[in-house]
């Protein structure tokens, strides 16, 4: 029997919790029982973890992406290219810049912004690996230092010079390909080597926090033979048009000239989540185990906007690819069950296969299936894991059209 009033189910966000969200719903629940709508800012979905990439310009932006489009079933899922500016729970509407869409049930997923923590300036004068624009104006404006170096009367030192803040995933990842990137810019511009000066200033006392100190090791020592060098336990007091100020205390401030500064420090949820009136912090929201929101039992928060708690040292799970994509699943099967009536929801557990960090295309450390793996068998585990993303969402032939096969 054709329910007189199909359930409509809303999706904020085509990323990797979003989009795996839509493609699992459109296979497990026939066209007569939801009305499934995804919305998204762009026409596009972007591979987040490949953003550093085309930041460093070590690949094109256009290989980061893939039309929306190209993955759902236009019989079953109706896609609104649209920008969400507000969500009015009390009465299950969310608000476009151009139009209301109102829900049965709602799916959160609306990706991450950059974190500043209030350090002054940045916002103004640093640039974040946030999406693909983003990524083409920091690989543009690095591009232009260096053609700009030998075209003034007077050669400024600080145009080749390059800060990262933040040595976690993104900013490792990030120096890696800016490695291998600078000898060939230095070519194309004909510019000496040693003129150029690429820094990671990180707050926190050591590379990638948590991570296995070996690999960590490994990786400070391949980064900095490659002229990467790394003030650490050195906080960022601020960022100027003319570079950052840093400095361990009142007293011990120095200024860094810098013709290009990358912020990669830290994200945080969407700011939309906390006009909503749902409880969170920085942007995210601690969700139950089927990871709907607390007292709010139509709506589900997944990606870098929920928090899950690690109840075995409790700490929330970090904010991964991984671990988005798994929650669209479980998400998935949750409101297939709400739709047909069973009560019998999936409480979410992040099965973490391991964890990768390249070191730009043919190195990387990591832990996968409980072992330590560093070098090329890393960075082979690093594209098996990038096109397994591209496989999960758009099958086959997404690999073969947008995977990465440059293994050796």
């Amino acid at each position: 029997m054709i329910p007189l009033n199909k359930p409509k189910i809303v999706i904020l966000g085509a990323g990797y919790g979003g989009l795996m969200t839509v493609v699992r719903l459109q296979k497990a629940l026939g066209v007569n029982e939801a009305d499934i709508v995804l919305i998204n800012k762009h026409d596009y979905h972007y591979e987040t973890t490949w953003l550093h990439e085309a930041s460093a310009g070590t690949l094109h932006p256009d290989r980061v992406r893939y039309d929306v489009k190209s993955v759902i079933d236009k019989n079953k899922v109706d896609f609104i290219k649209g920008t969400v500016t507000e969500m009015k729970i009390a009465d299950k509407k969310v608000i476009l810049e151009d139009r209301e869409v109102s829900y049965d049930y709602l799916v959160v997923s609306l990706g991450a912004e950059a974190e500043t923590f209030g350090i002054q300036g940045l916002k103004e004068h640093a640039f974040a690996i946030t999406n693909v624009n983003a990524a083409r104006q920091i690989k543009e404006h690095i591009d232009l230092q260096f053609a700009t170096f030998h075209a003034e009367e007077e050669n400024k030192l600080e145009r080749l010079t390059i800060v990262v803040g933040g040595a976690g995933f993104t900013g490792i990842e990030f120096l890696g390909e800016l490695a291998n990137r600078i000898p060939e810019l230095c070519k194309d511009y004909d510019v000496d080597f040693r003129h150029v000066r690429v820094i990671c200033v990180e707050a926190a006392p050591s590379v990638l926090p948590g991570f296995d100190p070996e690999l960590v090791e490994y990786a400070v020592h391949y980064l900095e033979k490659k002229g990467i060098e790394f003030m650490i336990g050195t906080p960022i007091k601020g960022c100027t048009p003319d570079g950052i100020i840093v400095g361990k205390g009142e007293e011990e401030v120095e200024e860094i000239k810098a013709g290009t500064v990358v912020w990669a420090a830290g994200v945080r949820g969407s700011s939309i989540i906390e006009t909503s009136g749902i409880e969170a912090a920085r942007g995210r929201v601690k969700v139950n185990h089927d990871l709907r929101v607390p007292g709010h039992e139509d709506i589900f928060i997944i990606g870098d906007c929920s928090l899950v708690i690690n109840e075995e040292i409790n700490r929330p799970y970090p904010p991964t690819a991984q671990i988005a994509m798994q929650q669209g699943v479980a998400v998935a099967k949750n409101l297939t069950k709400l739709i047909r009536n069973e009560d019998d929801l999936i409480s979410f557990k992040p099965d973490i296969k391991g964890t990768v960090c390249s070191l730009g295309e043919h190195d990387a450390i990591g832990v996968a299936f409980g072992k330590k793996m560093a070098g090329k068998k890393a960075s082979f585990m690093k594209k098996v894991i990038d096109n397994r993303s591209l496989y999960m969402i758009g099958g086959a032939s997404m690999v073969l059209k947008k995977g990465k096969f440059n293994i050796f």
